[in-house]
């Protein structure tokens, strides 16, 4: 995929970057910081935009002086907030005139002063006990705090959240993530690109197939390797198929935010059918392995394919039969119409992806918009809703579940036509590149940089749910609170991807 970078002044970062949004047409994909001292250089932040009508991505590099500090985009582009806050955390570069400095990713009981993704950081620290997270809340007679988390009832990662009530409605929500921040990017540096691979794949188990493609997208690129086409129609039926399987799943969850256990049930079951079709068609329940730079480690057989198609059709069965569920019952519709809602110019502010943009009106799909893989070939369409609601949200999964099944089915006899192989010999890639691939949650982008030996020097990666985390405090506001698993549901967040 194509990423441009234009270098230049801290000073000009402001203005270039209201020039790259062009008022939010061109939504920021990543903004990110890189010590580039080991190579002559200082400190760097980087702001990368999507150019849909180019289908290019565009970025901007800022050399940080002394003053170790750059101007904040957040008042004018919100969805630089949080890539500034972690800038802020992992390179110790400041945000002029950030609205919201507290720490992100790093919490109060960090020591301060270390950074962890500068190249000198320390490999042990020592935290600080007795360190309080400072929340926003609301104040007020009639007022009160109803704090959840972040160790939860179920298997779920922790997350805390702070509501801020007036009786049972939501006033104000103020979330803390980041609890289980594992160093994955710090990890990969100095690796070779296929040892970074199996790092990758395992930054999320939901999104195995879009963040793994997205890395072999800039892998590829940097290495000048060509994906043979049998590939590239390989990796967009499996990106299809783990499509499927979480949007089936997430079908069946969002039921469980009001108690609808038959719903949840069908749900549950298809998601298994769909778990065990990846394990037999990859090797791995969690398709892992199967996606390598230079192609595919696997090809699929006649035999594959069928078997495949008889377990998409019984899926696609029971996705029929929870659209007609959901439809004749009132008593859910009421539940989920107009709760939850996120308006057409939030969305668009903070960047949204994937279905909790699309169901608020904005068409943001990198499949469409960037036309990798075989997709230009499909005639996609590309799913929408306008209320931003919960049913919204579960419309345009339904939606998209049909137009997945129908496309996985025009892949199957794409490759019974196509007899080339599935990998090529991957090159030494050097310099920095980018990819960008849909999972069922939105995009996932990744940045890598190789030093001369073929060395991964930096690598960034910005998962769906980082993009769509920030809309859920808004998303929330003035409904009730027994109403909130099911709209946090309604978006199926991860806190693994926040994680990484």
């Amino acid at each position: 995929m194509e990423l441009h970078i234009k270098e230049i002044s801290v000073g000009e970062l402001l203005s270039e970057a209201k020039a790259y949004s062009e008022g939010g047409r061109h939504p920021l994909t990543a903004m990110f910081g890189r010590d580039e001292r080991s190579a002559g250089g200082g400190f760097a932040v980087y702001a990368v935009f999507e150019f849909p009508e180019s289908r290019e991505l565009r970025g901007l590099k800022a050399a940080v002086g002394e003053s170790m500090s750059f101007p904040s985009l957040s008042h004018l582009i919100p969805a630089a907030s949080w890539f500034e806050r972690e800038i802020q955390d992992m390179f110790g570069l400041k945000a002029e005139n950030h609205p919201d400095p507290r720490p992100l990713v790093l919490h109060e009981n960090f020591p301060q002063g270390v950074h962890p993704l500068r190249k000198d950081a320390p490999k042990e620290i020592e935290f600080i006990e007795g360190k309080h997270t400072h929340m926003h809340t609301v104040s007020g007679e009639g007022t009160f705090q109803v704090p959840v988390g972040p160790i939860h009832a179920g298997i779920i990662e922790p997350g805390h959240f702070r509501f801020s009530q007036a009786g049972e409605s939501m006033l104000q929500l103020d979330a803390k993530l980041f609890y289980t921040h594992r160093g994955l990017e710090k990890t990969m540096e100095g690796k070779t690109a296929l040892e970074v691979l199996p790092i990758v794949e395992r930054i999320c188990g939901a999104c195995t197939a879009a963040n793994t493609w997205s890395y072999c997208q800039a892998v590829e690129t940097a290495a000048g390797t060509a994906v043979p086409r049998r590939a590239e129609i390989l990796r967009t039926l499996v990106l299809e198929i783990e499509r499927i399987t979480n949007h089936v799943g997430d079908l069946g969850n969002i039921p469980a935010g009001v108690g609808f256990s038959f719903a949840v049930s069908i749900g549950t079951r298809a998601k298994e059918m769909m778990m065990r079709l990846q394990d037999s068609l990859t090797g791995n329940r969690f398709l892992r392995g199967f996606f390598v730079p230079g192609g595919t480690a696997r090809d699929f057989t006649a035999e594959d394919c069928a078997r495949a198609a008889e377990v998409l059709r019984e899926v696609e069965k029971n996705v029929l039969d929870l659209a007609r569920i959901f439809a004749q019952q009132d008593g859910f519709q009421d539940r989920v119409r107009t709760t939850g809602i996120v308006r057409n110019k939030t969305a668009r502010d903070l960047a949204m992806v994937g279905v909790g943009a699309r169901a608020s009106g904005y068409a943001h799909d990198s499949r469409a918009d960037f036309g990798y893989g075989v997709y230009p070939e499909l005639a996609l369409k590309v799913v929408t809703e306008n209320s931003g609601d919960v049913a919204a949200r579960i419309l345009v999964r339904i939606g998209e579940l049909k137009e997945s099944f129908r496309l996985a089915f025009a892949l199957m006899e794409m490759l019974g036509r196509e007899q080339g192989g599935h990998r090529t010999e991957l090159g030494t890639p050097q310099g920095e590149a980018a990819g960008l691939s849909e999972s069922a949650r939105g995009s996932s982008f990744c940045y890598v940089a190789f030093d001369n030996e073929g060395r991964l020097d930096r690598i960034f990666v910005r998962s769906a749910s980082y993009a769509n985390w920030p809309a859920l405090p808004i998303a929330v506001q003035g409904d009730i609170i027994p109403d909130f698993p099911l709209i946090n549901k309604s978006f199926e967040l991860c806190y693994a991807c926040l994680d990484r």
